[in-house]
């Protein structure tokens, strides 16, 4: 299997989840089963067994480690060891054994999702972070991260029922825990390609592409529940900007210096285009924001309703307008309450698997597929009091610009000086000279 950090054999080991096996022994990877890997070059391990052990499940990851995790025979504490840039703590010490054991769901502690045409990919990292004991002159170990990803691969059928003859659609065989990869990509100005940096300018326009892949599925249509911006990754950060909420009110749109709307018509039904006006937090020096999405699909023969919708402020009309579907699914967004909807001003729905749930039943919407994804950091400055502080990978080819400019500049500078030292040459061979006869 390919390595997405590039360490040797040695120093990675693949897991692979086997029910409910917490042997800690190394599997051959097998599809469609998830499979994990775990970075422990930092570490430098001597011991004989490998000190983490991860079991990738269906919707958590179960992450093992043994307190001799260098090998030199010294323990670790377990207040030492957290999960994630949310620092989540173990659940289970087993003095006995030498171990503690982690369990967060897939979209806890701080992880974050990618998806690849092969997988869905979670990422998280132990971290080691060593209590200072004894004399404070002194430092007998320093703290290391373990990266630590849960693949799980996306070409396999997750249906929970047997084959089915030809002629009945594949979707009345699909489980209600059937996973969808959905995304969300920034486009560029004509939506032709993803935008290729993270940089913006107050003034610009955010171009955001949201979809799900549907594979063998029946036709679905995507919806654009809420999203929110935040100065961290952590949807719960703070301060916060819900820019679509009441599941498909684009609210932005009515603010007097913003055009945000969804835009029409669809390239496909499983796919939703939307622009939003740049905007930063105010007295925040960092200018980065991050979007955190919350999209849905339902299937495409079903009529818009009021919690599978996508609407935009008509401000010639002063009314809300759908992108399909009639306008009085749109009406709730002018009341700021969408029935039994979960938005960002609510509290979130339980979350089961990974995946979140609605607490009561909704008479619109039986089966909804649906999940978070993340979008950043993006940097948005101004024209005045803001320098762009660009990112690693373009920051060289604009000093490289900067470069090239200040030495043609020099350089004409240089052509315009020896143009003049010529002329004036020129002029004192060219005037007479006088020969005096005493």
């Amino acid at each position: 299997a390919h390595s997405p950090w590039g360490f040797l054999g040695e120093e990675a080991e693949l897991w692979r989840y086997g029910g409910g096996s917490s042997s800690g022994q190394p599997h051959a990877f097998s599809q469609p089963s998830p499979w994990a890997r775990v970075d422990v070059s930092q570490l430098q391990a001597a011991a004989p067994l490998h000190p983490v052990a991860v079991q990738c499940q269906e919707a958590q990851m179960v992450i093992t480690v043994h307190r001799d995790l260098f090998g030199t025979g010294r323990l670790v504490k377990a207040v030492e060891l957290a999960l994630g840039s949310a620092a989540c703590l173990p659940v289970v010490q087993s003095p006995a054994e030498r171990t503690v054991t982690f369990v967060a769901g897939l979209h806890e502690c701080g992880s974050t999702l990618r998806v690849t045409p092969d997988a869905l990919v979670y990422s998280t990292s132990l971290n080691y972070k060593p209590v200072p004991t004894g004399n404070p002159v002194v430092v007998r170990s320093s703290p290391a991260a373990v990266p630590i990803e849960c693949h799980y691969p996306r070409s396999s059928n997750v249906s929970s029922s047997g084959v089915r003859p030809t002629w009945v659609p594949f979707h009345s065989t699909l489980s209600s825990e059937d996973k969808l990869p959905f995304f969300l990509h920034l486009m560029n100005d004509d939506w032709s390609a993803e935008k290729d940096s993270a940089i913006f300018q107050l003034g610009s326009v955010l171009r955001f592409q949201a979809g799900v892949n549907m594979e063998n599925h029946a036709p679905l249509r995507l919806f654009v529940d809420s999203c929110v911006a935040t100065p961290t990754p952590d949807r719960s950060s703070s301060p916060q900007y819900a820019f679509i909420d009441f599941s498909g009110c684009l609210v932005d749109g009515q603010l007097d210096d913003a055009t945000s709307a969804f835009i029409s018509p669809r390239p496909r039904q499983d796919v939703l285009q939307f622009a939003v006006d740049a905007f930063k937090f105010a007295g925040d020096s960092s200018n980065l924001i991050y979007i955190t999405c919350h999209l849905k699909v339902s299937l495409a023969d079903r009529a818009p309703d009021p919690l599978n919708k996508a609407c935009s402020f008509n401000k010639t009309s002063n009314l809300w307008t759908p992108l399909e579907g009639t306008r009085d699914v749109c009406s709730c967004c002018e009341m700021r309450s969408c029935g039994l909807a979960r938005t960002s001003r609510r509290t979130p729905a339980q979350w089961q698997g990974g995946r979140a749930r609605r607490e009561l039943p909704s008479q619109f919407d039986p089966v909804v597929k649906e999940a978070d994804v993340v979008v950043g950091p993006l940097f948005i400055h101004s024209w005045q009091g803001d320098p762009v502080r660009r990112m690693p990978s373009q920051g060289a080819g604009h000093v490289w610009m900067v470069l090239g400019l200040a030495a043609v500049a020099g350089l004409v500078i240089l052509i315009l000086a020896l143009l003049g030292v010529l002329t004036v040459c020129q002029n004192s061979l060219q005037q007479p000279h006088l020969n005096v006869v005493v």
